[in-house]
């Protein structure tokens, strides 16, 4: 959006407020006092979040009206950049197409510029892949507010040779900054479309900064909740990702609705098993949220991971998910292949490969070593009782 219509814009919204005779100088209206929003990702997911909060910022007046939106800038067919398509056509022309962001939305490639926005963005919101997260993390050292408050929206965790670590934490550890979480039955394409969806916002213990988290996405279509539980909202959104493989593999040799139901009762129960030993803390409640079962019954039916792993098993697994991710996915990347791996190693090093016979079998699959109907072969283990 032009420099001069966005004034115009926050100057229209700046005389609605001074005339609502209910506010007081003191208020809101204070532009001081508003939070400004920054979005680090512009994918499929980072667009349509993107579009959902710069519906509210314009409507709220806690918040400012512009939306910084990063892009990992890319030149398209046409040679133009995708950075100047999106501001020209207020869409993201490659990643989600033919949908308005909203003119307050405003895409740069300039991740530091994009983390500050004009040096003081108090809220940061991230949805990029999950591998590239510690790396944008380190670029952003030392470019950021101290107070500012951060929500991840990023499926999958990072393995060191300490442990696992999840993105919230690693967000919280490099940057010096609170991390909430959002996850939840959220295919992308349809909430852009603005079909009904919920999701799930993961605190710790600040009420008031979920509360503003709530309000930064929530519209009448897009119906989001809080819950004290940021690992466990977390891990259902990463873990889901593993699940929708197996799913993918069942739908791809057309082993039918009944396996598949049986797939998803097995991931569910590995998924609250495998969270609550890793943090104790994580309630049994979240797993029956948007982010928990919910979310896993649409990624198995519908999202990406599933897609890719059925093609993957309809050609008996001799095309890679390398080579089908970049046929399929138009530059977007899978999580359930690398979470799998990461879950897989955090197994073995812990000696808990046995306890976990889905999420083992899903990794031997993907990175080849058993073939696609391996998937229903295996013997099902006694697990304790979480």
């Amino acid at each position: 959006m032009a420099p001069a219509a966005l004034e115009a814009q926050s100057q229209q919204k700046e005389e609605t407020v001074a005339h609502n005779s209910v506010l007081s100088s003191s208020s809101v209206n204070d532009t001081t006092h508003r939070s400004k929003v920054s979005v680090i990702g512009s994918g499929n997911w980072g667009s349509v979040a993107s579009k959902l909060i710069a519906s509210n910022t314009f409507r709220l007046n806690s918040f400012h009206d512009e939306v910084r939106m990063w892009v990992y800038e890319e030149t398209l067919q046409s040679g133009e950049k995708l950075t100047d398509a999106i501001n020209r056509t207020n869409e993201n022309v490659k990643y989600l197409p033919g949908i308005k962001l909203g003119n307050n939305v405003v895409a740069d490639p300039d991740l530091e510029n994009t983390g500050t926005n004009l040096r003081d963005a108090n809220m940061l919101v991230f949805v990029t892949p999950h591998q590239f997260m510690e790396g944008i993390c380190k670029r952003l050292v030392g470019k950021i507010r101290a107070d500012a408050e951060a929500i991840s929206l990023v499926k999958g965790m990072e393995v060191k040779m300490e442990g696992p670590c999840m993105i919230s934490s690693l967000i919280s550890q490099i940057l010096g900054i609170s991390c909430s979480v959002l996850m939840g039955a959220n295919i992308a394409n349809e909430i852009a479309v603005e079909k009904f969806s919920e999701a799930t916002v993961g605190y710790r213990q600040n009420r008031d900064v979920a509360e503003r988290w709530v309000q930064l996405f929530y519209t009448p279509y897009f119906i989001v909740t809080a819950v004290q539980d940021v690992e466990g909202v977390e891990l259902c959104g990463t873990l889901k990702n593993v699940v929708a493989l197996a799913a993918g593999f069942v739908d791809g040799l057309e082993m039918g609705n009944n396996t598949k139901a049986a797939i998803m009762r097995l991931g569910l129960r590995e998924m609250k098993a495998f969270s609550k030993l890793l943090f104790p803390s994580v309630k049994d409640s979240t797993f029956f949220e948007s982010c928990g079962v919910a979310d896993l019954i649409t990624t198995c039916l519908g999202g990406r991971n599933r897609k890719v792993a059925e093609a993957y098993a309809k050609n008996g697994g001799r095309r890679s998910f390398d080579e089908l991710e970049a046929e399929m996915l138009q530059g977007q990347k899978l999580q359930g292949v690398s979470t799998a791996r990461e879950v897989y190693e955090v197994l073995s090093h812990r000696g808990w490969l046995e306890l976990f016979p889905l999420f083992a079998t899903v990794h031997e699959i993907s990175s080849g070593l058993l073939p696609p109907s391996a998937i229903v072969e295996y013997s099902e283990k006694q697990v304790r009782s979480f």
